[in-house]
């Protein structure tokens, strides 16, 4: 068992203080705005920061967990064992060579990965424009829209293992699938991706991604805290339409409810708890599994339930 203070302790001396937050509420993390506290968060300022708090924290015999904005998780109430590495502002540089590429690291957010490639005059990440969350997630996730997907773009990805060396995934070995990749699987931490886009116009650019935030807006609750598209895409089916279909939308847990305005995404009214969120995703997937025969997989993420 880590002895969690002196863990914390070890990390505030190789990071900083401010850099090191004890029994930190997860809610404050997530779009859910959900979650008990993880015992130790640390949001590392640069690259030195993740290769240090890694060899620290696997030391103490613990693997970190990674988020970026927490856009596609669910914490338990009851919060989290361990250490959560939290890629944010400090570790989120976007690089643009002249040859199409930008290489960003795990932080920066997909919204301004597409404003500096529609700067730049690249075409091709417009589809993330309105995404939620970092590359860092994008990459873990596959994510994707418009009928477009992270690993259309990606070219490799750059990695921590556990050992502390540095390694570099090609996109062919990826494992990319549908809201997959190798990085689910494997015990390593992303430290950047590079995509590679083509020339364009970049008021063209700009009008795509501004005609897909609409579209986005206009569908979606994005004035109440979610985790996103709660479920995946069943086969030949939609999750939303299924859901809808079933007359759920608007039924709540708790404080959590089906989106009135689109039923594919769990809101938080207020005051939902996990729990809520939890009983209401297993209350739709049998409902429409009884009505439809169809069996919906959740998307979000879930920490924190098995501990």
């Amino acid at each position: 068992m880590a002895d969690m203070i002196q863990l914390a302790e070890d990390l505030k001396k190789a990071l900083g203080e401010e850099n090191v937050l004890v029994n930190e509420p997860m809610a404050n993390h997530t779009t859910f705005k959900i979650g008990g506290p993880v015992e130790i968060m640390v949001t590392p300022n640069g690259i030195m920061d993740v290769i240090n708090a890694n060899r620290i924290i696997r030391k103490a015999g613990l693997r970190p967990r990674v988020i970026g904005q927490g856009s596609n998780l669910l914490v338990s109430d009851e919060g989290l064992k361990g250490v959560v590495i939290k890629m944010g502002e400090g570790y989120a540089k976007i690089t643009v060579d002249d040859s199409c590429n930008i290489t960003c690291e795990a932080g920066a957010t997909n919204a301004d990965i597409a404003a500096a490639a529609q700067a730049a005059g690249l075409t091709g990440y417009e589809f993330a424009c309105g995404i939620p969350g970092t590359i860092g997630g994008a990459a873990y996730m596959n994510a994707g829209a418009y009928d477009q997907q992270f690993a259309n773009v990606c070219t490799y990805c750059t990695v921590l293992q556990p050992n502390g060396a540095i390694a570099t995934i090609p996109m062919l070995a990826m494992e990319w699938g549908y809201r997959h990749s190798l990085l689910m699987e494997a015990d390593v931490i992303l430290l950047n991706a590079t995509i590679r886009l083509e020339k364009g116009d970049p008021a063209e650019i700009q009008a795509l991604m501004d005609e897909l935030q609409e579209r986005r807006a206009s569908k979606q609750p994005l004035d109440m805290p979610s985790a996103g598209s709660t479920f995946k895409r069943p086969e030949g089916h939609f999750a939303g339409q299924l859901i809808e279909e079933a007359d759920l939308k608007g039924y709540s847990v708790g404080g959590a409810q089906v989106s009135e305005k689109h039923s594919g995404f769990i809101v938080n009214t207020g005051n939902a708890t996990a729990a809520d969120v939890l009983e209401l995703i297993q209350e739709v997937s049998k409902i429409v599994f009884t009505k439809d025969g169809v069996k919906l997989d959740p998307e979000v993420c879930m920490w924190g339930f098995d501990e």
